[in-house]
């Protein structure tokens, strides 16, 4: 394979909704590029893309393909992305790395859940788009209809480049209103014939050419001065026209075809290499300090790490886009994230399942190599002179969590390897291994997302492992003041243990001033405060610890062991065995024997002393409460919101968003368990949402009596 410049190179992702078509349309951009002698089908699981166990058994991608073709001069990379939004992992580094993006759309379904979804995330990274309508051999193909659905959804700015004379089971041909040609296609081997415009489509192509022409002229001045001059412009001129368009993200243009029949794909390969902006021509990067960084082959070489497979018999493949200079085989470079040095052993372009041994790659290409010790995604590596280190790619919240356990106790060691490796592949995946809660917890896009993940834990990796309902990290903390004293006494023929302790606890409210008269139960507890210990909690909030000892009534050297037995219990609470926080807690008397007491002692008189009063202290069970927010379409307003009130959901604000409505509430976390699934079930799909952690706050008295009835029922089974 030959060495390809910067302008010889374009990248491409090609996005939708599953079942658009995406695989195979790849596969026939490779195959008219020679890259592969035949072409696979996603039925016969075969093509170089979808070439994993799992996607074969889904017959559909499930991780993103980066992958090549050659035409015209030029290298063409693609990356053939998931359709599916729990697959998102694969989208957005891709979006991250292309120039242009490739919306395909099925001619059946017209613009589709995945494909507006999509199409946001175009808009959020500012890539120019364009269209490719495909499957218009299907006898249900629409294209009035599916032209209809883009304009609603994506506006005006897409404009008809193409549209087919003949949609359906007898389509052979499509009339470009750029070139201003009708092209026929024999068969499914690409063999195109150039005709005339036929009469009868002469007024429907004039009228699209002159809305093409338009749509040019008006993003670059000299050009609206030409066609004003004019009336017309050159296919050179409305060339630079779209260019400009696109680049502004300001004209979408559409293309039509068949992925399938090979019928437009060589004509939208030759847009995109003369149309599609080069690497180069694009905004530079920026470093983390927010240096521009030039996609120049002559600079200090700097590659980006966007993509890591685990492959068996090979290991990790890292996946890199060269943004700077050029890498060569056998190359020597720094890892700026950990700082580590890394060797180039191996250079390959990839075309899904096939890797290309190549010696170099220049500025704006994409590559991978195998063997690396330390580089993950979101690695950056440099060679001599550059500095930079690239800001890592931003997912998106997880919408879904699970806990996850292998049935075999064996099996546990074995599984948190392969979580852990599966987080480096998919950064959308995360696992925590919750102390507090005694669960490992799998947080994800979705429930079909951590499926996959399970059906390859038990089919690749032969773990047998079940999915629970994951616990509610519940806090436990007190509304009044309480006063408790225990005495532990124990005597075994030697030695024995005693240590008496007398403590009064309060609410902590930040900034609150010391307060050093109680009046609890008719007693007058009068407090002097000879030492305070504050002591910020790893699970939020604060125990305030008071030395109130007088009188030598506890040696000094016993009241660390006191606060030890103090944390014991706030680790796990009296109520539910959940976290305790926000209490302040003096001791102020006890008693001491002169042999018999110990550390071990009073840390238990302290422990079951705090406890009691705990218990006393009108305890209160915080759940954590998340700030949610739905992306849904107004026809499905009232089902969501049906929903949201059987979760406890108090709804904050309302409004609406590139014709989404969109709605802002709290919902406690114990309430979202597979909200992701119902809701894409109210919505056939159409709705997003995303959450993020609001604060703690005091759970209904009725659910709190539930949950100390579970705890009472588990510990009584343990």
């Amino acid at each position: 394979m030959k060495s390809y410049l910067t302008n010889q190179i374009k990248n491409i992702v090609l996005l939708g909704n599953s079942g658009c078509g995406k695989t195979t349309l790849a596969e026939t951009m490779m195959f008219e590029g020679k890259v592969i002698e035949r072409r696979g089908t996603v039925e016969a699981k075969n093509t170089v893309s979808d070439y994993t166990e799992i996607e074969q058994v889904y017959l559909r991608s499930i991780y993103s393909s980066v992958l090549y073709t050659e035409f015209q001069d030029h290298k063409l990379n693609i990356i053939d992305a998931p359709g599916g939004d729990d697959f998102v992992g694969g989208v957005i580094p891709a979006l991250r790395v292309a120039n242009t993006s490739v919306m395909v759309i099925n001619a059946q379904n017209g613009v589709e859940v995945g494909t507006e979804i999509q199409g946001r995330y175009v808009e959020q990274y500012g890539k120019p788009m364009m269209f490719f309508v495909n499957q218009l051999e299907s006898d249900k193909a629409n294209w009035d209809s599916t032209i209809d659905s883009i304009h609603q959804s994506f506006g005006k700015k897409a404009i008809i480049v193409q549209y087919p004379v003949n949609a359906g089971t007898d389509f052979n041909g499509f009339i470009d209103v750029l070139m201003m040609k009708y092209y026929t296609f024999k068969g499914d081997t690409g063999e195109r014939t150039t005709n005339e415009i036929p009469a009868a489509e002469m007024d429907t192509a004039n009228e699209l050419h002159n809305a093409l022409v338009e749509a040019a002229a008006e993003n670059d001045e000299s050009l609206m001065e030409i066609f004003f001059e004019k009336g017309s412009l050159t296919e050179e001129e409305m060339s630079k026209g779209i260019r400009r368009g696109m680049a502004n993200r300001d004209l979408f243009p559409i293309f039509c075809g068949s992925g399938k029949k090979n019928i437009g794909i060589k004509r939208l390969m030759d847009f995109i290499i003369n149309v599609s902006p080069y690497p180069n021509q694009t905004i530079n990067p920026t470093d983390n300090a927010g240096v521009e960084v030039p996609i120049d082959s002559k600079a200090p070489t700097s590659i980006f790490v966007f993509k890591t497979n685990y492959e068996p018999h090979i290991g990790e493949v890292n996946f890199f886009k060269v943004i700077s200079g050029k890498v060569t085989e056998g190359m020597d470079l720094v890892n700026m994230n950990n700082d580590t040095k890394e060797r180039i052993t191996q250079l390959f372009a990839s075309a899904g399942k096939n890797r290309t041994k190549v010696t170099e790659l220049y500025a704006g290409d994409f590559g991978c190599t195998v063997k690396l010790k330390n580089t993950k995604t979101n690695h950056t590596l440099n060679g001599p002179g550059a500095p930079w280190v690239f800001e890592a790619i931003t997912f998106p919240e997880p919408k879904f969590r699970t806990a996850i356990k292998a049935r075999n106790e064996a099996d546990e060691e074995k599984m948190s390897e392969v979580l852990n490796r599966t987080h480096q592949q998919d950064p959308t995946i995360i696992i925590e291994y919750s102390k507090e809660l005694k669960q490992t917890i799998l947080h994800g896009q979705g429930e079909h997302h951590l499926n996959i993940l399970k059906w390859h834990l038990n089919n690749t990796h032969k773990i047998e492992v079940d999915f629970v309902a994951p616990k509610i990290p519940y806090r436990e903390t007190i509304t009044k003041i309480a006063a408790a004293d225990y005495r532990h006494k124990k005597q075994s023929g030697g030695a024995g243990q005693f240590g008496e302790v007398h403590i009064v606890i309060e609410p902590h409210v930040e900034g609150a001033p010391d307060k050093t008269k109680f009046k609890v139960d008719g007693k007058e507890i009068n407090l002097n405060i000879r030492g305070k210990e504050e002591v910020k909690l790893d699970w939020g909030g604060k125990l305030v610890y008071y030395n109130c000892i007088v009188g030598g009534a506890i040696e000094a050297r016993f009241l660390p062991a006191i606060l030890k037995g103090i944390m014991e219990k706030m680790e796990e609470g009296p109520l539910t065995g959940s976290y305790a926080r926000d209490i302040r807690v003096a001791v102020y008397d006890g008693k001491m024997h002169a042999v018999d007491s110990n550390e071990l002692a009073f840390k238990l008189a302290g422990r079951n002393a705090f406890k009691n009063a705990f218990k006393i202290a009108g305890p209160k069970i915080m759940e954590p409460v998340y700030e949610v927010e739905i992306m849904v379409p107004g026809d499905k307003m009232g089902d969501v919101m049906g929903d949201l009130q059987n979760r406890r959901a108090i709804i904050m604000g309302m409004g609406s968003d590139r014709g989404f409505e969109k709605i802002i509430a709290r919902v406690p976390l114990s309430e979202m368990h597979k909200y992701s699934t119902t809701l894409s079930s109210l919505t056939s799909g159409r709705a997003n949402f995303h959450m993020s952690f609001l604060e703690y706050e005091q759970v209904p008295t009725d659910i709190q009596e539930k949950l100390l009835k579970v705890y009472e029922t588990e510990q009584v089974e343990d």
